[in-house]
């Protein structure tokens, strides 16, 4: 089994709060860190559905729970845009869950895998999905086979890269040499679309936000937020708590959004005189802020630095 440090787990169980004999939904199972902090939670009475892509990841959970003896862990390989689903089919049609937990961040596990393409730390194939549901070959598909103009605007929305034009036509340049199939091929041609000073003067490594762009590419991982989201309302009861940690901005403003329109009655345009969208508020927002981690967490585990979390209630 890997090891995994969750991030803000104090906090997310603050949140969250399972009590004994609940139902709770972790959608983002990982190294299992919330999961099983949850389970001793809910206790025998009560039960910890958790979600992922990564068969590595469920590999990891089901020798631990073989371990321990666990008895109130199912797990489920599925992404999470499916929750609904997947919940009916656990729990039953009324589902009656209260709480849904998201870690939206890479666990240990895949960052460190030296045969797998997260990490530009490492030599790797040049794939960046979460598992077998998505294809492996679907990073190098985007990375030389999409249009240059295109490419350009994947990265500059997911990665929010200034440089994206140009690391862009740096890329379709080295593709037409040879295709970029691992992760060194493709650091070097980021590398030849950036000037020196980003190269060597940024804190951040200067591929770092096109990795991230080409993951959340390869995964649509922010699409799938925004129907996972969209799902809940069905499966929570009232009281339900949904507690989500987001490590980017793209990921983060996506939950900040949902929660501001779900926690809002009617969302015509202030001119209108009569509601005709018919929406009506289902959340209270608990989080007026993001809840962020400690110096101390930070200092002990740093890839927390950079974790938000939101929570809210339904009503």
């Amino acid at each position: 089994m890997y090891k995994h440090t969750p991030v803000l787990l104090s906090e997310v169980l603050q949140y969250l709060d399972p009590k004994p004999g609940e139902r709770i939904i972790d959608a983002t199972l990982g190294g299992g860190g919330y999961t099983f902090a949850i389970a001793e939670r809910v206790g025998s009475s009560g039960q910890v559905l958790a979600l992922d892509l990564d068969e590595l990841a469920l590999e990891n959970a089901k020798l631990k729970i073989a371990e321990d003896a666990i008895g109130n862990v199912s797990l489920a390989h599925a992404n999470f845009k499916d929750i609904k689903s997947i919940a009916e089919e656990t729990f039953g049609a009324s589902c009656d869950v209260a709480g849904v937990v998201f870690d939206l961040g890479l666990s240990s596990g895949q960052l460190e895998d030296r045969h797998r393409g997260f990490s530009f730390q490492n030599s790797a194939p040049l794939s960046m999905a979460f598992g077998s549901l998505i294809s492996a070959a679907q990073t190098i598909k985007i990375v030389n086979a999409t249009p240059a103009e295109e490419l350009a605007r994947i990265i500059g929305r997911f990665g929010e890269e200034r440089f994206a034009r140009p690391i862009a036509r740096a890329i379709a340049a080295a593709r037409k040499v040879a295709p970029i199939e691992t992760t060194d091929a493709l650091v070097e041609a980021i590398s030849k679309g950036v000037p020196p000073a980003y190269r060597h003067g940024s804190r951040l490594h200067f591929a770092t936000r096109t990795f991230q762009a080409l993951r959340i590419a390869t995964n649509d991982e922010l699409e799938n937020l925004e129907q996972a989201l969209a799902s809940l309302r069905g499966i929570l009861k009232t009281g339900g708590r949904i507690v989500v940690v987001s490590f980017h901005s793209l990921e983060d403003r996506i939950v900040k959004q949902f929660f501001k329109k779900e926690s809002t009655g009617c969302i015509c345009p202030p001119k209108f005189p009569l509601c005709r969208c018919g929406h009506s508020a289902w959340l209270n927002i608990v989080t007026k802020k993001p809840v962020e981690a400690t110096s101390e967490e930070i200092e002990s585990n740093p890839r927390s630095r950079s974790a938000k979390l939101r929570a809210a209630v339904k009503i």
